[in-house]
């Protein structure tokens, strides 16, 4: 089967988890990338940058993982030369505005490939919303990490499709592909090890927690309004305490955004659940990120804020050998088997239409988008007895955990690993590629009519602005004392040189003025004629900058 490759769209912020501030999006970013550049089955990697410090930053983070493959830089000006690897993958569902620049040059050139995260933003749903007017083709696809977030996607096209029937009289055809391909985990990372051993007896120790204590862990980002509200969770720990009689450690492995909400999850633990020991742990630690999964001896993640798409923790959690108790909440359906891998947990919230105000004042941004997804989760109902249920069984059961975690660790190994998953992203990249051959073009450009509309040529969209056009029957003659000798003083003054790299080359434009020179009056058609067609337009914008300049004038 023949190779497929993509170039990554890549800004550093996407993919570094070296930062303060650590969110999911940034983890599966750098997770990725360091999979592509390990599994991916092409001798160039591709990086699709703004600048070349960005390329630079790229190169060094995927040096340790890129063995005997290159990296090629290609800027984001040069759109047309996404034709060599035949496609760009960029890290969200936005690539409208990416479908509007192709058009400036050949729709079936490439294919673009953008992957979901959160849905919930307002930015995010206009980005979603924009796929049923741009240009995007059968030959593009937007990943949906989850079969919840392909369900959410369709809504949008369908409720934003009945909108524009109703205006214009006509319902767009969505032709973006959708598939579903989850995100992925290392395995080999969370393979249990004399290593792994040691780190769990040295945590244990340092916190207190005995050989027939359990631990249940929490790893991600500690917000009760943004990510996950621990009051569920609390509440089924306390009560599983009581039932068993154990003691029940909560180890709680992230980072808080600021000092408000970190006060909030300590008093609430110790209101809520106090016969619980509450460990905390930076989650941004790299040690603690490596290890802290092997000293747990359940994984608890009880999800209930509409920001999740996906969810990585319960595979990684699964990959370590950790049985998961997790909400039956979007992709985490997709990647817990109840009764197999853990249980997953009830979870109800209004039906349709009650939420209308909590849409509105976010419209109205009246409510912030933490403000709007927080309202969101308050009304998500988690079933607090099934957790409770749920943990008493694991805690309970040492051999139920152990068939459980051993379960889970299987399905990582067979389904999320990134082995496995960048095997499904060159399938998809394989079939885009066959589309790009054989599917009807959407949209095609028409000779002469912009590209994209809403940023049409300033030529022609002001056109009535000057007083004519330069055509190529006009004529052209030197300014008088003038010669190619004066160019170089002139066009170096910064009034007139700012644009430079919109024009012609210096040789070109001494080229230009020596004819002139030697002819004299001459019309711009005959000048067109000394050079290459593809440098037509160039020397155009030439001709206009130099009579600018007083170099030559228009007869």
């Amino acid at each position: 089967m023949n190779a497929a490759n993509a170039a990554i769209y890549y800004h550093p912020d996407g993919f570094d988890t070296s930062r303060p501030k650590l969110m999911g999006r940034q983890a599966a970013g750098e997770a990725f990338l360091r999979a592509f550049v390990r599994h991916v089955e092409a001798e160039t990697v591709y990086c699709c940058a703004d600048k070349p410090e960005h390329f630079a930053n790229f190169q060094r983070q995927v040096a340790p993982f890129a063995g005997s493959k290159s990296t090629q830089w290609i800027p984001r000006a040069a759109v047309h030369r996404l034709g060599e690897p035949g496609c760009l993958i960029y890290p969200g569902p936005d690539i409208a505005d990416l479908a509007w620049a192709r058009r400036h040059f050949d729709q079936r050139l490439f294919s673009l490939c953008g992957i979901t995260h959160t849905t919930a933003s307002a930015g995010v749903m206009d980005s979603i919303g924009a796929l049923l007017l741009a240009p995007v083709q059968p030959w593009d696809a937007v990943i949906c990490t989850s079969e919840s977030v392909k369900r959410t996607i369709r809504q949008v096209h369908d409720d934003w499709g009945d909108y524009l029937a109703d205006r214009v009289g006509a319902r767009p055809r969505p032709v973006v592909q959708l598939p579903v391909i989850p995100l992925g985990v290392d395995c080999d990372q969370f393979a249990a090890s004399a290593e792994t051993d040691a780190a769990r007896a040295e945590f244990r120790g340092q916190h207190g927690i005995a050989e027939d204590d359990v631990a249940v862990l929490y790893v991600g980002r500690l917000s009760f309004h943004a990510k996950a509200n621990p009051l569920p969770l609390y509440l089924g720990l306390e009560e599983a305490a009581k039932r068993t009689g154990k003691r029940l450690h909560l180890v709680l492995a992230g980072w808080f955004p600021n000092e408000v909400i970190e006060k909030a999850f300590v008093d609430g633990a110790a209101q809520l659940c106090p016969s619980v020991n509450l460990i905390r742990l930076d989650g941004r630690e790299p040690r603690v990120r490596r290890f802290v999964w092997f000293a747990a001896d359940i994984f608890a993640s009880l999800s209930d804020n509409i920001q999740e798409t996906f969810g990585l923790t319960p595979i990684e959690a699964m990959a370590a050998g950790l049985p998961v108790v997790a909400t039956d909440w979007n992709g985490y359906r997709d990647t817990v088997r109840d009764g197999i891998d853990g249980f997953m947990v009830p979870t109800r919230m209004p039906q349709p239409g009650l939420g209308q105000p909590f849409a509105l004042r976010q419209f109205l941004r009246i409510d912030s988008y933490d403000r709007y997804i927080g309202n969101t989760s308050q009304c998500v109902a988690v079933d607090v007895e099934a957790a409770a249920a749920a943990i008493t069984r694991l805690a309970s059961d040492a051999g139920l955990r152990r068939r459980m975690g051993a379960a889970g660790r299987r399905r990582a190994r067979e389904t999320f690993d990134w082995s496995v998953v960048i095997r499904a992203y060159q399938d998809l990249w394989r079939d885009l590629a066959d589309r790009r051959r054989h599917e009807t073009e959407n949209a095609p450009p028409s000779p002469g009519s912009p590209a994209y509309p809403l940023r049409a040529d300033p030529f022609r969209l002001f056109a009535g602005y000057p007083t004519a056009a330069i055509e190529p029957d006009l004529a052209v003659v030197l300014a008088p004392n003038t010669s190619a000798a004066d160019f170089a003083a002139i066009s170096g003054v910064e009034l007139g040189a700012y644009a430079r790299a919109l024009f012609a080359a210096d040789e070109d434009c001494v080229k230009l003025l020596d004819h002139l020179g030697e002819h004299g009056e001459t019309r711009i058609r005959t000048l067109l004629e000394l050079f290459a067609k593809n440098e037509r337009g160039a020397i155009l914008r030439t001709i206009a900058w130099l009579a600018k300049l007083d170099l030559i004038r228009f007869r």
